[in-house]
């Protein structure tokens, strides 16, 4: 028997108070089986990409309320089955896989449901999203990323990915065509050195250079005026900045060798980032076929989660052998001459 199959009932109201009592059947969805007792723990985790214990116990508390204070007329659905369908449809990114498991369910209310729980999970963002707030944890952020390849003074590694969606129409749609080809958001994500996002910026169409992204965004104003302890590291579509290196394009001598060894190293850690954020949440990798609003609330929402699971040592098996995402163009006539003298000066000190 499926876990949902059986949740629902019938149950007999009357109309109003003035007119002749009517019995209406009403349908509501009941917890036939718990959830958390149906599937073994191997199961649960394999279902929803999350362990009963987080989820029970991390993930429901933290949304129950907000989606307790919506009047779900029609088919109220518990939190929990609210949840757990959204999970799910983050594990698979397919509605009629969903629907599948949630019979009765109509697809406009699975539509809606998904969005509702990845609204309150995404309230939480600049809780769950953020670099270090204390002098010692800032200190410890450098000494994570220090421990990878002995490269100094990182604070976090930018970059950005590509996250498919529908055509979202109207007379811009085409500024949302990537590079590939493909309608998509280009997504900035700073990464820290437990590949958790420590900064996220969503809503730039795919077509948006990844520079461009940077310089718009907060995380720029943040390091130029020294709010966060350390550089950022970057791969050659940003401009080398004081406060942002880039590789070497023409290696001179062994410490220039150096540098770049242990920046690709260091920086890979925001790649293997994506590689683990998209395994986990595979409706990343493929098109989210929700609305434009839709899709960059549930990008947000899959973003507090993955910091969830990493903080709460949540993990469950990745394949970590990514394939390397394209590179952008390099854009030398960007550079910074303060920038380039800074890491000439950085090299010869630190390599």
């Amino acid at each position: 028997m499926n876990l949902f199959d059986d949740f629902f009932e019938e149950y007999q109201d009357n109309d109003n108070d003035n007119a002749i009592p009517v019995r209406v059947p009403k349908r509501y969805i009941r917890d036939g089986q718990d959830p958390f007792e149906y599937y073994h723990e191997e199961q649960f985790q394999m279902r929803f990409y999350f362990s009963n214990r987080v989820v029970r116990n991390t993930l429901l508390p933290l949304i129950r309320h907000s989606l307790e204070k919506i009047n779900n007329r029609g088919l109220p659905v518990p939190s929990v089955l609210q949840l757990l369908l959204t999970l799910r449809f983050y594990a698979t990114g397919n509605f009629q896989m969903v629907d599948g498991d949630l019979r009765g369910i109509s697809q406009v209310t699975t539509s809606l449901t998904i969005k509702r729980v990845s609204i309150a999970i995404a309230e939480h963002l600049q809780e769950f999203i953020h670099f270090p707030n204390t002098p010692n944890g800032q200190r410890a952020n450098i000494m994570a990323f220090h421990n990878i390849r002995g490269f100094p003074s990182v604070a976090g590694c930018v970059d950005g990915t590509d996250i498919p969606i529908k055509n979202p129409g109207g007379n811009n749609a085409e500024v949302f065509r990537n590079r590939k080809g493909q309608f998509s958001l280009n997504v900035q994500v700073i990464a820290g050195p437990k590949l958790e996002i420590l900064n996220i910026v969503v809503p730039h169409p795919g077509s948006t250079h990844d520079s461009v992204i940077f310089n718009r965004s907060s995380a720029r104003i943040e390091f130029e005026q020294r709010q966060v302890l350390g550089l950022l590291l970057g791969d050659s579509a940003y401009a080398c900045r004081p406060y942002l290196l880039t590789p070497l394009l023409n290696i001179e001598n062994n410490q220039e060798r150096r540098y770049n060894q242990s920046h690709k190293t260091t920086r890979n850690v925001v790649e293997r980032c994506f590689g683990r954020w998209k395994r986990r949440f595979p409706c990343l990798s493929r098109t989210l076929r929700n609305k434009l609003e839709t899709s960059q609330i549930i990008i947000c929402a899959t973003a507090v989660l993955h910091n969830i699971g990493i903080f709460l040592n949540d993990d469950i098996p990745f394949d970590e052998d990514i394939p390397p995402e394209p590179q952008e163009d390099i854009v030398v006539r960007q550079n910074h001459f303060l920038g380039l003298e800074f890491r000439r000066y950085f090299i010869r000190q630190h390599f």
